[in-house]
């Protein structure tokens, strides 16, 4: 606890009734016009001196914005090392999308996965990452991830109760690139039994997917548990996952596993470290004197606060990808915010608030894409659907336009750079009967039929021939039984010598192996057919405010704002435009949340 902060606002977590979200807004503003508006001395109306004139909540070293995985990571970075520290949400629960997520963390070299055996070195990893990520991050941002990402893992195991499991074979995204490794470097919380947060695990952001009722399931299962019903070893892992929850049950346990692990472990973290969680408590705008930041203004119960910060602000507040005038400005068409899986309060505050401190931002045209259905009650964001042998991808003529089985990312990017001239916005999916047989669809079991919802919100149609699927689609009809007929003879043939689906060890990750020669391909052949409507979702934006590799804040010219950082969805992504394998959002979040409170450390 700082001694000169109000003791009444130590809590481990602040979540009174918040106000309404008009008098949030409201609040917001206008405490907005009365900050300054940069660092190079631009200020509104009232000038940062009102700003000083609000209550004061606390004073601490650090002050963090953000309870993700950037955030906590940072605050328990900045508490270890000696720092006072708070941690300030705008939610009524913690973990952010992070918690949301099914918590992939891609950091090479990391001592769990060297452990596992993994061949990994310093070199290859290095020239992985710069084939990966191309001229678009600096080597200096590069190197500053692949250093501390080892550091941070050995930090997060001594000072929390997180432990890890290697996600075996699940190949990086382009395992062909030099130093790339097809068995992967991939890595997931292992299991945790939330009963280690007593009454605050009520305050735990909920899981994009709920996880089945009486079973635990890790991220590394859900290739299995697709196969369930075809599959010897999907079944047994189906078991597995019964059995590890039937044990917990017996035990007592609350098991938590994927995006609840990583969140519930981290805020354990900090609940040793006597680190406060504010809920409830949005930033309004970050606090500058003479240049430099100070601190953050915020609001709890609809009333505007200064919350000072002696060393420095580190903002993992997260992307904008629910902020509709944000995507407008800065992405490309169509876009929106109801194809996000992201959480619902990520709306770009810290980077709105960095930018009228004076930030250059970068990537924000970019986002952690991939293909998604618009169901009515959320999107679904296809991993697993899209590259299982019996489905292809289709645009408005009906023709192929993209390897289906390609990193997620990929697919998107294909769709948004076609669409001008040929449009894939929105694509569809297509599957038959023997597809619908075999796999788990979502969590909808094999042969199970789908949500009426489905067909009545235009997310998915249904028909007894192509033609008939074409007319409900909105393609020629001519042109879907051309492209399925050609897509047939290729999965007869093993060879995809039109978008080269399986030429890469990743395409073979969410597939059958039971499907010879080409375990991603397979003809559509057994009515009725289906298709699902396919647009470009996400799992955040990527991009944000420019950091070295530090993680300080820059301006346009380069120089940094003093005590400025950023990490997570609220910085540029250290991975540019591209994605180096399943966890290059978490991973990096946390090692660059670790170098800021490091940074603030050692200055």
């Amino acid at each position: 606890m700082s001694p000169s902060a109000d003791p009444a606002r130590h809590t481990d977590s602040f979540s009174a009734p918040g106000p309404s979200r008009r008098r949030v807004l409201g609040a917001a503003t206008g405490a907005s016009l009365a900050l300054a508006a940069g660092a190079a001395g631009v200020t509104a109306a009232a000038g940062p001196a009102a700003a000083a004139d609000l209550p004061l909540l606390g004073t601490y070293d650090v002050v963090v914005v953000g309870s993700g995985a950037a955030g906590m990571t940072a605050a328990l970075t900045a508490a270890k090392h000696g720092l006072s520290c708070v941690v300030l949400e705008k939610a009524p629960t913690f973990g952010g999308s992070a918690a949301r997520s099914g918590a992939g963390i891609w950091i090479p070299n990391n001592p769990v996965i060297l452990a596992a055996g993994v061949p990994d070195t310093p070199a290859k990893a290095a020239a992985y990452l710069a084939a990966v990520v191309g001229p678009d991050v600096s080597a200096a941002r590069r190197q500053a991830f692949l250093g501390n990402g080892p550091a941070m893992i050995a930090f997060v195991l001594a000072n929390s109760p997180l432990r890890f499991r290697w996600m075996e074979g699940y190949s990086d995204y382009y395992p062909e690139l030099p130093g790339g490794l097809p068995g992967g470097r991939s890595m997931e919380p292992d299991q945790l039994d939330g009963n280690i947060l007593g009454a605050e695990l009520a305050h735990l952001n909920p899981a994009y997917m709920a996880v089945p009722a009486g079973m635990v399931v890790f991220s590394a299962d859900y290739k299995w548990l697709t196969l369930a019903a075809v599959s010897a070893k999907g079944a047994a892992v189906a078991t597995e996952c019964l059995a590890r929850g039937t044990n917990a049950a017996l035990l007592g346990q609350k098991p938590l596993t994927m995006g609840q692990s990583l969140a519930a472990g981290l805020r354990a973290g900090l609940l040793a470290a006597q680190v406060p969680v504010w809920l409830n408590t949005p930033l309004t705008d970050l606090f500058m004197e003479s240049g430099a930041v100070t601190g953050a203004v915020v609001t709890q119960n609809g009333a505007s606060g200064l919350v000072r910060a002696r060393r420095g602000v580190i903002v993992g507040s997260g992307g904008f990808e629910h902020n509709a005038a944000m995507r407008a400005e800065f992405q490309r068409q169509p876009i929106g915010t109801a194809w996000t899986v992201g959480a619902k309060e990520n709306t770009g505050d810290g980077i709105q608030a960095g930018r009228r401190a004076g930030a250059a931002l970068d990537l924000m045209d970019d986002a952690w894409w991939g293909p998604a259905i618009p169901l009515p009650d959320q999107p679904y964001f296809c991993l697993a659907e899209r590259t299982l042998p019996g489905g292809l991808l289709v645009n408005a003529a009906g023709a192929r336009f993209v390897n289906e089985a390609g990193p997620y990312s990929d697919v998107v990017h294909t769709m948004y750079d076609r669409n001008p001239s040929a449009p894939d916005i929105p694509a569809w999916l297509v599957v038959d009967q023997n597809y619908r047989n075999r796999y788990l669809f979502k969590d909808i079991a094999p042969t199970f039929t789908f949500p009426d919802s489905w067909y009545t919100s235009g997310a998915a149609c249904k028909a007894w021939t192509l033609d008939d699927l074409a007319g409900r689609m909105g393609v020629p009809a001519a042109a879907l039984r051309t492209t399925v007929s050609r897509f047939n003879s290729l999965a007869l043939s093993g060879t995809d010598t039109d978008f080269h689906r399986g030429d890469s060890a990743y395409d073979h990750y969410y597939t059958d192996p039971a499907i010879l020669p080409n375990s991603c391909l397979a003809p559509l052949w057994l009515p009725p057919y289906y298709a699902f409507r396919i647009v470009p979702g996400d799992l955040g934006t990527k991009g944000g405010l420019r950091t070295d590799a530090r993680a300080r804040v820059l301006r346009p010219d380069g120089t940094v704002i003093p005590g400025l950082y950023a990490a997570g969805n609220a910085s540029a992504a250290v991975m540019g435009h591209s994605y180096a394998g399943a966890g290059s959002t978490i991973g990096p979040a946390m090692t660059f949340g670790y170098v800021a409170a490091l940074d603030i450390a050692a200055t």
